[in-house]
């Protein structure tokens, strides 16, 4: 268990960019509080009116496919042998991908969330059957959601092209209805005052689009909440851990022939990644990130704002998330 409150960094103590963006904002709400308990969390803020909950799913890997995908069998033979089966997040039962996702489905509607949010590697591979799946249990469940692409829900291991063209690519060809009309790389979502910005961080890195979309929610001075699949960097953590690692480069890239992929760059991130990882952990206006990608519950508070990883749907796990308002 632990808990952590922080009120809101001076302004004369962020960088000039986020002071700015600061000085434009009308900040509705002194950062709160926040409370984590195992797969729980609970956000307090004076700008909340109201309770409301939010389920964040990540991680489920689900491997289903059909004569579809015969022709991709090559690019796909690993991952579909990756999670097969598992053991449930708390029982330690055996169980599979498709039952957990059902199984954190069922509790959101349990729970009457107002959100789910899907922070990546739904799939396994971007198969036509796994993600049809996904469909349907989505519709089924008749709960607002979105979709936030994982580094593997877009990559068949071993298929030529740079890690932008894949992306663009199996987005369109694959998991463009699982987006509902929105923009795949960057989707804003209000709730009871309380903004959920997704931006898709899936290749590591930051586009100077999605950079200026995120200044742009830190202007309308509401609370946000900021969703990716890769976490941000902090300190202490692996280089693979987070988006944003000073060190992450092609020189400490270890996983590139396993997953058949180009190697990250030599020169490291960009700056625009860089301008992101600092000014997101000096957003006044930010309760908290979400994120998935490492398949183990973590927790890191930055600048007083927490980093909330949760541990993957493959066996069942979820964050059901709760705002409440801020007493006193």
């Amino acid at each position: 268990m632990a808990a952590g409150a922080a009120g809101l960094p001076l302004v004369s103590s962020l960088p000039a960019q986020t002071r700015e963006l600061a000085s434009e904002a009308t900040v509705l709400t002194a950062r709160g509080g926040f409370a984590l308990d195992e797969n729980r969390v609970r956000f307090f803020s004076k700008a909340v009116k109201s309770p409301f909950k939010v389920m964040v799913i990540a991680d489920t890997h689900l491997f289903r496919d059909d004569d579809r995908g015969e022709h991709h069998r090559q690019y796909s033979a690993r991952m579909a042998r990756a999670y097969n089966q598992t053991r449930h997040f708390k029982t330690g039962e055996p169980t599979n991908p498709e039952k957990g996702l059902v199984e954190a489905l069922h509790v959101a509607k349990a729970a009457k969330v107002e959100l789910v949010a899907l922070v990546g590697d739904m799939v396994s591979f971007p198969s036509e059957a796994a993600v049809e799946w996904l469909s349907e249990r989505m519709a089924e469940a008749a709960l607002p959601y979105l979709y936030v692409a994982g580094n593997h829900d877009w990559h068949y291991e071993g298929m030529e092209g740079s890690l932008e063209e894949l992306r663009q690519t199996w987005i369109e060809q694959r998991l463009r209805p699982l987006y509902q009309g929105q923009n795949p790389l960057m989707e804003a979502r209000e709730i009871n005052g309380v903004r959920f910005v997704a931006l898709d961080d899936s290749h590591y890195e930051i586009l100077p689009e999605q950079l200026e979309f995120f200044r742009a929610q830190v202007r309308t001075g509401q609370p946000l909440v900021l969703l990716v699949h890769i976490p941000l960097y902090a300190p202490g953590r692996s280089v693979g851990y987070g988006c944003g690692h000073p060190q992450w480069s092609a020189a400490t890239d270890r996983n590139f022939e396993l997953e058949r992929r180009p190697r990250w760059p030599q020169a490291g991130h960009t700056e625009v990644t860089m301008a992101f990882h600092r000014e997101v952990f000096s957003t006044p206006n930010l309760l908290g990130v979400w994120a998935g990608h490492i398949h183990r519950s973590s927790l890191d508070v930055l600048n007083g704002i927490p980093q909330i990883v949760t541990d993957a749907n493959a066996t069942g796990a979820h964050l059901l998330a709760e705002f409440l308002p801020a007493v006193g």
